[in-house]
């Protein structure tokens, strides 16, 4: 009975809600289209240039991107660097009033929310995020951060995550490849 009402009671305030309203959902933009390219799964293969002993540290991983609407993409990830699975969950929209991309990024491996904003360059093939949080290089301080997802056609993404040094320049922290799973007939 518990747990009828629990799932009773929230989808009977949303929709109360909504009709109180009588708000139509927004409609969505062109910005919000360009983002169902991620729609699929996809599997990934990255590495950051040097770990502590200096070797290539290796991430392999899985990343199943959905539609939530028409305004929001949501990715389930799951993945291996150098021997530690890991899973996370990204959120993609736009928000034509701002202007901006906004998304956010949570994980297993860290105990912090990234929040995006960003968006897509000149080229109309690659979206740049950014946000801020914990320095890994510099414990107790904070960086700014930047992913670009680079679509190399409709089946391959290259995936970017730099850091800025403290003069301001865009470091490459990893690089990788995402590779749209096929379909089978």
């Amino acid at each position: 009975m518990k747990f009828v009402l629990a799932t009773f009671v929230p989808v009977v305030l949303l929709c109360t809600s909504g009709l109180a309203h009588s708000q139509e959902p927004p409609a969505a933009t062109p910005e919000h289209k360009w983002l169902e390219k991620f729609v699929g799964n996809w599997e990934s293969k990255s590495s950051a240039p040097a770990g502590p002993d200096g070797e290539a540290i290796e991430c392999t991983g899985t990343a199943n991107y959905r539609k939530i609407g028409d305004l929001w993409v949501v990715c389930d990830v799951t993945g291996d660097v150098a021997g530690s699975q890991f899973q996370a969950v990204q959120t993609i929209g736009y928000d034509p009033k701002s202007k901006v991309y906004v998304g956010t990024w949570v994980d297993s491996m860290w105990n912090h929310l990234w929040q995006y904003k960003g968006k897509v360059d000149e080229s109309g093939n690659k979206l740049l995020l950014e946000a801020e949080g914990p320095n890994p290089m510099d414990a107790g301080k904070t960086a700014k951060f930047r992913d670009s997802y680079e679509f190399d056609g409709p089946d391959h993404i290259i995936v970017r995550a730099e850091i800025m040094s403290d003069d301001g320049k865009w470091v490459e922290m990893m690089r990788g490849d995402m590779q749209r799973v096929k379909e089978k007939d």
